[in-house]
């Protein structure tokens, strides 16, 4: 058996002209104890109703009722059962109504004696649903809001009693004859009761006390917002720094900042850009959208003539704008900004400048879309610059790791280096010493050595010491082009000149018979190129050297020139010897690269020869690359040289 009907609804229809006041639980607990105490403290036997919701309310006053219960044979404790409490009779009357009956949200107590009546007769007042739930469940149990009349008007007080005492007939009908009797004592001639007793009216100071109580609560539940609205905030600083430092990425960095900034504050789109103080633009690459918001990721955001960002470069600060459509900075340059307001639907906007010891590193926008403005708060603001400024700090963490991961690569290459400079040293130097020192050995040991054998051994013992003077000049080479010292005298050259002569330095150290066919294609009618010339010849020189070590005598090797534009000549030297495989074609030109390896090669070299090219080449500003479709499929090596004019002749006398 439950009762839906509310007592403090059907109350109202009897007395249709009372307002409902809001009181919160401390209030009522305060207004509960003094009419219980005004009960003990008396020696008059009174009608007393309790209503409290839930056992476990109850229980929080029962040593109060076992005194009270000794005071009046008329004293109703009801509460919906959780569980001990049961209908009981005892030193009171305890009646447990259904768990669905409308009691459990309200609040009664009724005292009513032949001198004095006063009722409390509430509901809790649920919060609504545009109250922040995380905030609502942190409240504190005495901050419940409730809603109801406390009074001491007399007539109120008996119609409340009698509403209270029916229901109590219907839970226990066995208890009729006692409420019957108190209803009769304490129920009836109300009216003559007033008349024959000089009652004196305390409502004036409770009501003074309750608006004390009250606005005590206030003050309360806004000192508990505040320190809610802190600790979320460095709740939010705290997981958002936790979460970056996390990460050594920038980009996941980035997107995990947007993430924690966009959720925290409920705007309706975060993004978080990367920019400089001279960027034209910047790109949306980090967004964080709310429900039926566009995105504007991947889009380019305006830069040079936005008014906002210049103001922010020269601030060094954010810039908040609670309504876009009456900031003078938007109505002052409209252009781009309408532009951006019209297309992202901002209403409000946040812009906070990430930075570190000064620099700017990127940027953060909190958008608002929503059709009513709102305003910036002060340490919300301060809130975004903190999480900006370890946003400052990661990014820049992130770039020293990376910087340190490339450090620590070029270090390994560097290493790698300096072994293979060891082994292609040793082996390069050893090989022709042992023969130049066998060759002397023999002529200075045997003076009967004949004239033909005594020749072998000098043009051997030559060849072996050119062979090592080549070598040195290489490494002495490399070295002036990485470090910048060499003097260069570009002047107008005649390509078709410097091939031949190329041609002549490979015939003078080659065997002819060892050397595969080469063929020209050239067209005479070719413009002059802009070079140094004996840089030039080294280049070519070097290529076709290449070219012939890896060709056999039955081979052929082909030159050819085309003109790419009327600025830039391409050479390309092909051959048909071994060939590159394709995943090496980019290794070629480091120093000390050679397939072979280093100490297994059916050819000699040091390694350093395509990588001179390479330093040649890019100081003419060109380019040099090598194709091959794989091991024995041939090989052919590009590159770009400028064509003459008067503009490169200027060019070249600048640098």
């Amino acid at each position: 058996m439950s009762n839906q009907n509310s007592i403090i609804t059907e109350l109202l229809q009897f007395f249709p002209d009372r307002r409902l006041q809001m009181y919160f639980k401390s209030s009522l607990t305060a207004l509960s104890h003094a009419m219980e105490d005004q009960v003990l403290a008396g020696n008059e036997e009174a009608l007393i109703i309790a209503s409290f919701q839930k056992e476990k309310f109850y229980r929080q006053e029962a040593h109060r009722y076992l005194r009270i219960g000794k005071k009046s044979r008329h004293v109703y404790v009801l509460a919906a059962p959780e569980t001990e409490f049961k209908h009981n009779s005892d030193v009171y009357e305890k009646i447990a109504f259904a768990p669905d009956d409308s009691l459990t949200m309200e609040w009664h107590l009724i005292v009513i004696s032949p001198n004095y009546a006063n009722c409390l007769i509430c509901r809790e007042k649920p919060y609504s649903n545009s109250e922040n739930s995380s905030e609502s469940l942190m409240m504190m149990d005495n901050s419940r809001r409730f809603e109801g009349i406390w009074t001491y008007d007399r007539e109120i007080s008996v119609k409340a009693a009698e509403l209270l005492l029916y229901r109590i007939a219907e839970y226990r009908p066995e208890l009729q004859a006692k409420i019957q009797d108190a209803i009769a004592s304490y129920c009836a001639d109300f009216c003559a009761l007033e008349e024959t007793n000089n009652i004196i009216n305390p409502d004036p100071f409770v009501q003074r006390l309750v608006t004390y109580l009250q606005a005590g609560q206030y003050k309360l539940i806004k000192a508990n917002r505040f320190l809610s609205a802190k600790e979320k905030k460095e709740r939010l600083l705290n997981s958002v720094t936790g979460a970056i430092r996390r990460s050594l990425d920038p980009e996941e960095i980035l997107q995990v900042a947007v993430d924690k900034l966009g959720e925290g504050f409920g705007v309706c789109r975060c993004l978080i850009y990367r920019c400089q103080e001279n960027d034209l633009n910047a790109h949306i690459n980090h967004e964080f959208l709310n429900e039926n918001i566009n995105s504007v990721k991947g889009e380019v955001w305006p830069l040079k003539n936005n008014p906002l960002f210049q103001e922010i470069l020269s601030l060094r600060e954010s810039i908040s704008i609670d309504d876009v459509t009456i900031d003078p900075r938007i109505q002052k340059d409209p252009t781009i900004l309408s532009k951006l307001i019209k297309s992202c639907c901002i209403v409000s906007w946040l812009i906070v400048p990430i930075l570190y010891q000064g620099k700017l590193l990127g940027m953060m926008e909190l958008h608002h879309c929503d059709s009513n403005p709102i305003t910036w708060k002060p340490e919300d603001i301060a809130l975004v610059d903190a999480i900006a400024t370890q946003v400052g700090v990661a990014l820049i963490q992130a770039e020293s790791y990376a910087h340190l991961e490339d450090l620590n690569e070029q270090l390994e290459a560097l290493d790698r280096t300096r072994s293979n400079l060891v082994a292609i040293t040793g082996h390069e130097l050893r090989t022709p010493l042992s023969t130049i020192q066998v060759c002397l050995e023999s002529l200075a040991n045997e003076p009967d050595m004949s004239e033909e054998l005594r020749q072998v051994m000098l043009t051997t013992a030559l060849h072996d010491a050119e062979r090592m003077r080549k070598l040195v000049q290489d490494f002495l080479t490399l070295s002036q082009l990485e470090s910048g010292r060499v003097e260069w005298n570009p002047e107008p050259l005649s390509l078709e000149e410097c091939i031949e002569l190329s041609l002549c330095q490979i015939r003078s150290r080659k065997d002819k018979n060892s050397l595969p066919k080469i063929r020209i294609n050239i067209n005479q009618t070719l413009p002059l190129v802009q070079a140094d010339g004996e840089w030039l010849v080294e280049v070519l020189s070097k290529l076709l050297d290449n070219a012939c070590k890896f060709t056999n005598g039955n081979g052929e090797i082909v030159i050819n020139v085309e003109e790419k534009n009327n600025n830039i000549l391409k050479v390309t030297i092909s051959d048909n010897g071994r060939g590159i495989e394709p995943d090496r074609l980019d290794k070629v030109f480091d120093r000390f690269y050679q397939e072979e390896g280093a100490l297994r090669r059916s050819a000699g070299g040091t390694g350093l020869g395509l990588a001179i090219c390479r330093q040649i080449v890019n100081n003419w500003g060109g380019k040099i690359w090598a194709e091959s479709q794989g091991k024995n499929q041939g090989s052919e090596f590009h590159f770009t040289i400028p064509v003459f004019n008067n503009d490169s002749i200027s060019s070249s006398k600048n640098n």
